[in-house]
Parts: structure tokens; sequence; C-alpha cells
């Protein structure tokens, strides 16, 4: 792995961004940092294999933080950027669509709640509605749904321009979870915040604790040695089989086969009872934090290749039945060269025919795997892309249990680890991991106490939910839930 920071002025960010873009580099990360006296935004680079990582850093004067759009060069630059704004106050110059997108219009202009001296939120507001792009013409109208919804999922708004069945335009409104996250680790010990990371999004505890876990051993030159990461490979492994059994039944549920669905959730709940005899937690919390990585017993294998089968079989006769298959088939399909603009992660981007995986691209042990990727890009190929990684994750998982001697590794900070890309002895580290949505990425600084001054997480929903209004395009109302469903995206990941 290669690790670079470049300090830039603002006038040469522009055409060093461009620079990596041609490369071959993905834009990962953005974060703001609140100085004092100064602003600092990091532009985290990544491209593999082999692992490559580079920070571009530019500093700002707090009174007037401005820098010049990256949105002409990327699409999640822009997002980033109308964060950035949101929460540091930070101006994107020349920005194409510079609204509000984390904060809603209730909460007061002026106050940005990621900056040192914001003090306590001031009170909401009334304010004019969000600006929703009215779609006109004959038999056109707006189907407006959530954020609460009837369901137990969690809140956002979707607005539907329609005519008749047909949709126009999806519009996605999100951050109704949004809680602070960041901020909540200001100031906790390096080592013992991992709590906090495993709830960013509840069915992903173990693969943002192993990113946020590589971020702080990364700051603080821990070490631990390669069976201990593919121990760590291990749990994240059944992270997501349970998370992809669940998802690949409530598909077929949700186009009126809810026999599949029952059957994969007594799946589901076999796999949660191996999580909790494996590393003491359904949810797979407590076995991965910095420095150390534990479970209490190996998986029994035959038992994971049994109930490999039996999610086949149920994956097989929902794919046999010619009704369900013609729901999936063609249904919001996602173009390779729209995933790839959007930078898509996980099985949403191979399901489009971008290969990315983390495991590959950012490895912390050799694994054997491989990014298989489907070329359909609709409901039915994230679906049979999910079936397969189902089935690879456990030839995987029995592999490493099978190779694994050790249950429990400890390693402690590395004497006089020196500071990266950042003076007054504060320390940087990047964690990348590959969830079972997609590549996580935690950013942490540390001072020179041991304590977070700054966590930046870029959960793959992140880059994953412009896609779904895209796929949307062109098909029906009903196909919404199935569709929806099919993309699997984390509220609270994005909204943190």
């Amino acid at each position: 792995m290669t690790r670079t920071t470049r300090d830039l002025p603002v006038t040469e960010l522009v055409a060093a961004a461009a620079a990596l873009f041609d490369a071959g580099f993905r834009l990962a990360l953005v974060a703001a940092h609140d100085d004092g006296p100064t602003l600092r935004v990091v532009y985290l680079f990544l491209a593999g294999p082999p692992d490559r990582r580079v920070e571009l850093q530019v500093t700002l004067p707090a009174d007037d933080p401005r820098l010049p759009s990256l949105a002409p060069l990327s699409f999640p630059a822009s997002r980033f950027e109308r964060e950035m704004h949101d929460l540091y106050g930070i101006v994107p110059v020349d920005h194409p669509l510079p609204r509000r997108l984390v904060r809603h219009a209730h909460w007061p202009a002026g106050w940005y709640p990621m900056r040192h001296n914001a003090g306590p939120r001031p009170p909401f507001i009334d304010a004019e509605a969000y600006p929703f792009l009215a779609v006109e013409g004959d038999g056109v109208y707006e189907i407006p749904v959530g954020p609460v919804h009837a369901g137990m999922i969690e809140p956002g708004h979707f607005r539907f321009s329609v005519v008749g069945e047909s949709i126009l335009k999806l519009k996605v409104r999100l951050w109704f979870t949004h809680r602070g996250i960041e901020k909540l680790f200001e100031g906790r010990p390096a080592t013992d915040a991992v709590h906090l990371a495993e709830r960013i999004s509840g069915d992903t505890s173990a693969g943002h604790a192993l990113a946020h876990a590589l971020a702080v051993e990364d700051a603080l030159g821990i070490t631990l040695p390669e069976p201990a990461h593919r121990l760590r490979a291990l749990v994240l492994e059944l992270e997501r089989l349970y998370n992809h059994a669940a998802d690949l039944g409530s598909l077929a549920n949700d186009v009126g086969f809810s026999l599949a669905g029952s059957h994969t959730l007594r799946i589901r709940e076999q796999l949660l009872r191996i999580n909790a005899a494996t590393t003491g937690h359904r949810l797979l919390r407590g076995a991965i934090r910095p420095g150390s990585a534990e479970i209490l017993t190996l998986p029994d294998a035959d038992q994971l290749a049994a109930l490999a089968t039996d999610l086949a079989e149920i994956a097989e006769l929902t794919l046999a039945n010619t009704v369900i298959r013609d729901r999936f088939a063609g249904t919001a399909v996602l173009a390779l060269e729209q995933a790839a603009d959007l930078d898509c992660l996980g099985y949403v981007a191979r399901a489009s025919g971008l290969a990315t995986d983390a495991r590959l691209d950012h490895p912390t042990t050799e694994l054997p795997v491989r990014a298989v990727a489907s070329t359909g890009g609709d409901v039915l190929a994230r679906f049979t892309q999910r079936r397969d990684e189902y089935a690879a994750g456990t030839r995987l998982a029995i592999h490493l249990a099978s190779t694994a001697d050790q249950l429990s590794f400890r390693a402690e900070p590395a004497r006089g680890s020196e500071s990266v890309g950042h003076p007054g002895g504060v320390r940087t580290g990047v964690g990348i991991a590959e969830g079972w949505r997609g590549t996580i990425v935690h950013r942490v600084e540390v001072d020179a106490d041991g304590r977070l001054t700054r966590v930046k997480i870029v959960d793959p929903s992140w880059f994953n939910w412009p896609a779904l209004p895209l796929a949307m395009k062109d098909t029906i109302v009903p196909d919404f839930p199935v569709t929806n469903k099919s993309f699997n995206l984390s509220y609270a990941g994005n909204d943190l």
C-alpha cells in the first residue's frame, strides 16, 4: 500500500484532482476540518490494485472559506461539497446546484454544526418547502411517499412525478436520520470508540467496525499479524451472509412469493444464531476493535454449507417462476456507464458490470476472492449477483474457518509512530473495508493525547443512493418496492 499527502494552494486543486481522475483514481472521501483560524479540506483518492491512496489537502481562511468546485469533474464531489457547505460553511465556487443537502429547511441559515464555535443549535425556523423540481404537462401528477412509511423501514421521502403508472422522475430526500455521528467521535479515546462505528448502520456493524479499526491502527502504527486479518475477514463474511439471505427473500416477497420470504427469514435466523455463537452478538458486535480481533468459536462448516444449499434452492425456485422472472428482468436498469459516472460500489456496481471490491483493491490480507460482475444492471442482475455472492461468501467463510488456528489477537500502538499529513503531533489514518453493501471508508485524526479530533465516514450508500432515481426512469410505480429492495441502501449510513 502506498499513501501520499500533498498540500496544495487552492488554485492548484482542480488541476491536481483532474490528473488523478485521468490516472484512474476515484474520489472516495472529502473531509473538512476546523483548525481554529483556518479550515482544512482533505480529498482522498483511491485506486487499486495495487493499493494506492493519495490525499490532496488545502487550507482556507475560516472567515471566508471558498474553494473551486470539482463538480464538473465528479458527481460525488458535487455532493461532498454540498455537505461541507451545510456543515462547515465552506462555499464551493461555481457549484451547479448549491442548495442544501444535509440540513433541512428548518435548520437556521448561518449555523454550521461541525465548526468548533458553532455553539448550541439555534431554534428551528419556519422555512419554505424543499424546492422539488415540478414536472408539468397533461396528465402529470405527483405521488409523495414518506418520510414516515407503513413498513418497518427508516425515514426517507420519495416524490414521484408520474403519468398514469409511468414514472417520469423520482426525487429522493434523505437526512431524516442525521444524528451527528461524526461529531460524537470527537474527543473520545481513539482505541475506545468502536462502539459508535458499530452503530452507524446497524446491519453493517462489522463492516464499519473494521474500517474504523483499520483507520485507527493506521494512525497509531498498530500492526496485527496476517491471521488476525483473516479472522476479521471471516466476521465480515458472516455479516454478508445474513444480509444477503434476508434480502433475496424480501425481493421474492415484494412480487408476491411470500413463501420464499418466509424460508429466507428462517435461514437468516439460523445465521444470526451462528453469529451469536461465534462472536457473542447476533449482529457481530465486539469482535473487531482497534488492535484486536477476537471470536468465541469458529462457525460450523457443515451448517454453513447446508444453509447455502438451502438458499440456492430457494433462489432457483424463485427464478423458475415465470411471473417473478418477468417482474425482475429488464426492470430498473442501471447501465454500466451510469454506475461508473456515479462511482457506484458493491453489488449495485457489480450487477451493472462495474467490477469493484475493496478486498482486491485495498486488501489487508490475501483472500481467494474475485470481483464477479453481472451485465444486466436490472433487478434480476442484482438478485443473481447477491445469490452468487452468498455462495461465494459461504465458500470463503468455510475456507477461513478451516484455516484459523487462533481465536484472539491483540496488539499495541507502535512507539514513536510518526504523524502523516498534518503537523502538531496529529496522526492520521485511513481504513477501507468491503462491507456487504460495498466499500466503506473511514478517515481519522488523532491528537498527541490519543484522542480523536476528526472522524470522516463514507458508507457505500452515499455513492449508491443517487443511482436509484436513475434506475427508476421509464419504470412504473408498482416496480418501486422491488427496485428499492434490490438496491437496499442504508438511510442511517448515508445520513450519519
